[in-house]
């Protein structure tokens, strides 16, 4: 008896390309890019302003009393994890909920809850935090604000791994099914980095682009900023069935490993072999995927780096790949990066239409591959990789493939 398949029943998600999936591909497919100028949040004396933020949440009627509890980053989670339940059409109630749980991924933390309280410690004279600061603050808060708010009470738990979160959030969910731990995971990625200080850091590092973010292009300059949370239902193929539910595409395997070499320079080896990885855990051959969301965050290095890796791994087949990458329009959503790929591999997969890499000008000989440039691909595809390449060299790759 072989493992249990792991499918996709739901989906959902917020960034700055819309509050809903629909909203989110309709986006996508085309190639409209969410990066501008940030309005909503204050950004003080910050010398870079731009970023894809969501520019009004959708109506969620949470009480005020639950608010004052979470994070902005908590918030979207639980936006995200509700759509895709309900997509799911999964019914929670006490016959079930210890067999439903949520792993949910973030790069950072609560960075809101973090800059008011610093301000108005230091800055305004506070004598004392908000009496919520470290509930709303901790990088696990998002998992357990989905529970509460939608009564789950299996395995519940937050993963970190920089901008590999999400998919190593999804990758361990998938093993929590296996495992027999859980029927049904919800599982993604959440961050609301928009704010003085983490943005202060990253202006810091010169990795920031100065007008928008041009993955593959010669004239790339940098990432961009951006704010989301993605989410999926996942449960085993048996579970799925037996309840009726509408399949939406399997997540066929998954990769993960690290560099081991520098904590902000990537390497050939570790991506090349988190994808190795992932098409062995999947049972794919490289001519069967059709499809790469790359990482592709529109830095130097990081593009260079993943086109080289991913020649490494398809060899003769990258030639006949499509590649894109979708932070050109969604911006780079930390933690919530994968899970917005993720949207983008099934959506791919469903429709037969591979998603541009938007904001592209000129062709760069170390970036040679198609990279899908400004205009949506229409074709057949099979399977597709998701790419999450992170600082401290984590690197976590996912399939997904037609159910």
């Amino acid at each position: 008896m072989g493992r249990s398949r792991v499918v996709i029943t739901g989906l959902g998600g917020l960034c700055g390309l819309g509050t809903s999936v629909r909203e989110i591909w309709a986006a996508m497919r085309a190639g409209r890019s969410s990066i501008g100028e940030i309005t909503t949040a204050p950004l003080h004396e910050l010398k870079v302003r731009i970023g894809a933020e969501i520019k009004e949440l959708p109506e969620h009627g949470l009480e005020k009393k639950r608010l004052v509890t979470m994070d902005r980053y908590s918030l979207i989670a639980i936006l995200a994890a509700g759509e895709a339940l309900a997509q799911a059409g999964l019914k929670i109630d006490e016959n079930n909920a210890s067999r439903i749980g949520a792993s949910v991924g973030t790069g950072i933390f609560g960075a809101e809850t973090v800059e008011e309280n610093y301000r108005g410690l230091f800055i305004e004279g506070r004598s004392r935090a908000n009496v919520f600061a470290v509930p709303r603050i901790m990088p696990g808060a998002p998992a357990g604000q989905v529970s509460m708010e939608h009564g789950l009470r299996g395995p519940v738990f937050g993963v970190t791994s920089a901008c590999a979160s999400s998919n190593h959030a999804i990758a361990i969910a998938a093993d929590q099914l296996r495992l027999g731990r859980a029927d049904v995971m919800v599982a993604g990625g959440t961050d609301a980095p928009l704010s003085y200080g983490v943005l202060k850091g990253w202006e810091a590092l010169r990795a920031l682009a100065r007008e928008t973010c041009r993955p593959f292009s010669a004239d790339r300059d940098g990432l961009v900023i951006g704010e989301g949370a993605g989410m999926a239902v996942l449960e085993t193929y048996e579970h799925a069935t037996a309840r009726g539910a509408t399949i939406l595409a399997e997540l066929a395997g998954s990769g993960m490993s690290a560099d081991a070499t520098d904590i902000v320079a990537p390497t050939v080896e570790g991506p090349a072999a988190a994808m190795r990885a992932c098409l062995a855990d999947a049972g794919l051959k490289p001519e069967d995927v059709d499809y790469v969301n790359a990482h592709g965050t529109g830095t130097k290095a990081n593009d260079e780096i993943e086109t080289a890796a991913i020649r490494r791994v398809f060899g003769a087949h990258a030639d006949r790949l499509s590649v894109s990458s979708t932070k050109s329009m969604h911006a780079h959503c930390m933690g919530a990066s994968g899970a917005l790929e993720m949207i983008a591999c099934v959506m791919a997969i469903r429709e037969g239409l591979v998603p541009p890499t938007a904001n592209y000008r000129e062709k760069d000989a170390a970036c040679d591959l198609d990279i899908t440039p400004n205009v949506a691909r229409e074709r057949k595809v099979r399977a597709a990789i998701s790419n999450g390449f992170a600082f401290g060299g984590t690197n976590a790759v996912l399939a997904f493939r037609a159910a």
